[in-house]
């Protein structure tokens, strides 16, 4: 038996969350992929994954060792590319993931330069509006938006966007422009879901102090664009980053409101797991991503702000 092959197949296994997905994954054979994983499991005396006939998981045995083998073989991996002649260069695969609008928006469109200066690394990107789960799901980091509270992940704050809240034309003509922020209480927000049954409250910024409300709501999406699209609509109010509806504002499409009631900035970080820290991958892409964002602050500080 390949432990170190063993190791990787089990990994993703437990990442993909099946045998066929991890053998694909891998460019490997299924029978070669169980073979593995029955050796290991023989090698270790322990049962380390649960099979059913709609998903595999790891038992507790296998989550522990997901855990302490996916640190060593990034341990591995990354001091291969320490000592390599090619350190400037990393290579191989890194996986992040983002907010999709974000992503689109100032991620993409950069890529080309990426990839000039670093042109053996491969990304896999991901784009989501929800939280995924860095370990179990493989990625190696992951730009997200809003307060970090996971104490597992090392958090590196890059930029805060500038947020407005605004409505479209014929939602106020009908509703009426609120003026003041007790006048919400008769207007409708379109909800914006945050995950784990939780929603995005309204937030302003009054007397130095934070201020949240919950408006009544019709529709709720979990999706920036979906958020923005149905806000043109006139299905409600919302509050989103300025970059996000720059063009709408522009051209009429949408109008702030409430401007003498600031929405605090939205925190853009950057989020990875602690055994992560000295890849040389995820730091050069990091640094990137810094360098990308701080740039576009300079330039446009109406949309950004460094941190």
């Amino acid at each position: 038996m390949d432990r170190l092959q063993a190791m990787q197949v089990f990994r993703r296994i437990v990442e993909l969350g099946g045998f066929g997905r991890a053998a694909d994954d891998l460019g490997l054979p299924r029978a070669t992929v169980s073979l593995l994983i029955q050796q290991l499991e023989s090698h270790l005396g322990v049962q380390l994954l649960q099979r059913t006939t709609r998903q595999v998981r790891a038992t507790l045995d296998g989550e522990a060792y997901y855990q302490r083998c996916g640190q060593l073989l990034d341990e591995l991996d990354d001091l291969e590319n320490s000592v390599s002649t090619q350190r400037s260069q990393p290579r191989g695969t890194l996986r992040v993931d983002m907010p999709i609008a974000f992503g689109c928006t100032w991620i993409v469109p950069n890529l080309p330069a990426f990839y000039r200066r670093y042109p053996q690394l491969q990304l896999d990107l991901g784009f989501h509006d929800r939280q995924v789960h860095l370990q179990r799901e493989g990625v190696d980091c992951a730009i997200r938006a809003g307060t970090i509270v996971d104490q597992a992940l090392v958090a590196r704050p890059i930029v805060r966007l500038h947020q407005v809240t605004c409505a479209s034309p014929g939602y106020l003509v009908r509703a009426g422009t609120p003026q003041r922020l007790e006048a919400l209480a008769e207007h409708r927000a379109i909800g914006f879901a945050a995950g784990n049954g939780r929603f995005f409250p309204f937030e302003f910024e009054v007397g130095g102090q934070v201020r949240e409300l919950q408006l009544p709501s019709e529709l709720t999406v979990n999706n920036a664009d979906a958020y923005v699209t149905a806000c043109e609509a006139g299905l409600g109010l919302i509050q989103a980053p300025r970059y996000h509806v720059q063009r709408q504002l522009a051209e009429g499409r949408l109008v702030q409101v409430l401007a003498e009631h600031p929405v605090p900035s939205w925190p853009i970080s950057v989020v990875y797991p602690p055994h992560r820290q000295l890849s040389p991958r995820v730091r050069v892409f990091i640094d990137w991503v810094i360098e990308l964002l701080h740039g576009v602050a300079d330039v446009q500080g109406e949309l950004m702000e460094k941190v």
